[in-house]
């Protein structure tokens, strides 16, 4: 039974490897292919939108990389490249897009949304100290004599 549920696992495993996106590009020099690989890399899939096109295998993921590739041998720079593909599909194409007024909320609002809750957190505990504190001091003169009567009923 459990050679049997290992040649599942392993068959699985082979059949999920075998449909990995595999392109066979020929490249001028190393430096060229490692310009593709990092720019596959940098730039999300349209219909994946979570995948990098080097890694998907959607069919637009597999234009986009004959794309870059073309583009790449028409001697482009990388900048040329990403700002063809954000022309064309937006900012969402880009893993880390640029800083600009469209997405300075996605840039910083996870840090202020951090800071605001560090701040709300620091209130409440300001204030519930203070609070503690106003409520022990409010014994009347009644109830501190009660309560040094039962403690020295406790230690008798």
């Amino acid at each position: 039974m459990k050679r049997l549920f290992a040649a599942v696992v392993f068959s699985l495993g082979i059949v999920s490897v075998a449909h990995a996106a595999i392109d066979a590009y020929e490249f001028r020099d190393d430096a060229e292919r490692a310009r593709y690989s990092e720019l596959t890399k940098e730039l999300r899939c349209p219909k994946c939108q979570n995948q990098d096109i080097a890694d998907s295998n959607a069919p637009i993921a597999a234009d986009l990389r004959k794309e870059i590739f073309r583009m790449l041998g028409e001697g482009q720079s990388n900048q040329q490249i990403i700002d063809f593909m954000v022309d064309r599909y937006g900012d969402f194409v880009r893993y880390k897009p640029a800083l600009s007024a469209k997405t300075w909320l996605l840039w910083f609002g996870p840090a202020g949304l951090l800071i605001g809750g560090l701040v709300v957190i620091g209130v409440i505990v300001v204030r519930r100290r203070g609070q503690g504190r106003e409520e022990n001091d409010v014994l009347s003169d009644e109830e501190r004599q009660r309560l040094a009567n039962l403690l020295d009923k406790n230690r008798e």
